[in-house]
């Protein structure tokens, strides 16, 4: 019998809970309201200590989480949620919480790098060692691995609150982020979007101009990135990219940006394989969070629970 992990992806809006081993062997899942810290978390502990009843016992637990976060396992304040725009979880214990209340090993990271933590294993980043994964939804964030290292450092990347020019001529809007007003998740977030356009993104049609803007910022936030860290691929999930129009609008604005100086092939002739989609689609976050807690399993665990851990790197 394959080794059980936990996983829960922690959004603004939801979280989701799963038990299993891997995207095949998913046992059970629950989803439920982000609310207070104290009830949001007692609702996740509670859906585990419900499935060890049944299942038995986990080895794990993996969390994804909106941040920022604190990440350095030196500091007094590893494993929480630090100066969040979501409204009372900033100063929250949360990796702790978890840690406590179920008694296991816990693996944190941000839902961004999470999600590409997945995708290296199971989906559109397997073989590859450096690459970017996006996400474009309630926020922006950007996560992802160089030289097979998922990207922390200081803190860990905020490429959401990237600054941007802005042409306030051509795009007047002031901006949402309630730090930065303009950077790219307060210009380009579907949030942003609603507010720009006065309705949300999924009831604007394909023609309508925010389809342009969105990927002309989308762009340029990208550009740098591939300049910064020449990364060999571009995942872009999230909610405002279940609009697959945006794809081409995206890629063409990308070649338009880079004017030609970068001769690779995967820009010059394979741009549709270079910026892709997640393999994994919504799942990315929630199965990353499988993963981490793979990683963080006791060296205990039946190697073929581990070695299955390590598929895709």
């Amino acid at each position: 019998m394959n080794t059980l992990f936990g996983g829960i992806e922690a959004g603004g809006t939801k979280f989701v809970c799963i038990l299993g081993s891997g995207p095949d062997d998913v046992r059970a899942e629950a989803r439920f309201p982000t609310t207070i810290p104290e009830e949001t978390i007692q609702q996740a502990v509670g859906f585990f200590r419900r499935q060890q009843a049944e299942h038995g016992e986990l080895a794990a637990i993996g969390i994804a989480s909106f941040g920022p976060l604190d990440l350095d396992r030196d500091s007094l304040t590893y494993g929480f949620i630090t100066s969040t725009p979501k409204p009372g979880w900033s100063n929250t214990d949360f990796a702790g919480a978890i840690r406590r209340a179920l008694s296991l090993p816990v693996g944190f990271d941000t839902d961004v790098n999470t999600a590409a933590l997945a995708e290296w294993r199971w989906g559109a980043a397997r073989g590859l060692d450096t690459f970017i994964y996006l996400t474009i939804g309630t926020g922006i964030g950007g996560g992802g691995m160089v030289n097979g290292h998922l990207m922390h450092g200081l803190i860990h990347p905020e490429m959401g609150h990237l600054r941007l020019p802005h042409d306030r001529q051509a795009d007047p809007f002031a901006g949402i982020c309630p730090f930065h007003g303009d950077c790219l998740e307060g210009l380009a977030s579907g949030p942003a979007i609603e507010r720009r356009w006065g309705q949300p993104a999924e009831t604007l049609p394909p023609e309508h101009p925010a389809w342009a803007l969105e990927a002309h910022y989308l762009a340029l936030g990208v550009v740098n990135w591939i300049y910064t860290l020449s990364p060999q691929r571009i995942i872009l999930g999230g909610g405002v990219m279940q609009q697959a129009h945006l794809f081409p609008f995206i890629r063409q604005e990308i070649q338009t940006l880079l004017g030609g100086y970068l001769h690779s092939p995967a820009i010059l002739e394979h741009m549709d394989v270079y910026i892709v989609p997640p393999a994994l689609g919504k799942r990315a976050g929630v199965l990353g969070a499988l993963a981490l807690a793979m990683d963080a399993a006791p060296p205990s665990v039946p190697p073929f629970s581990r070695s299955s851990a390590k598929m895709g790197g």
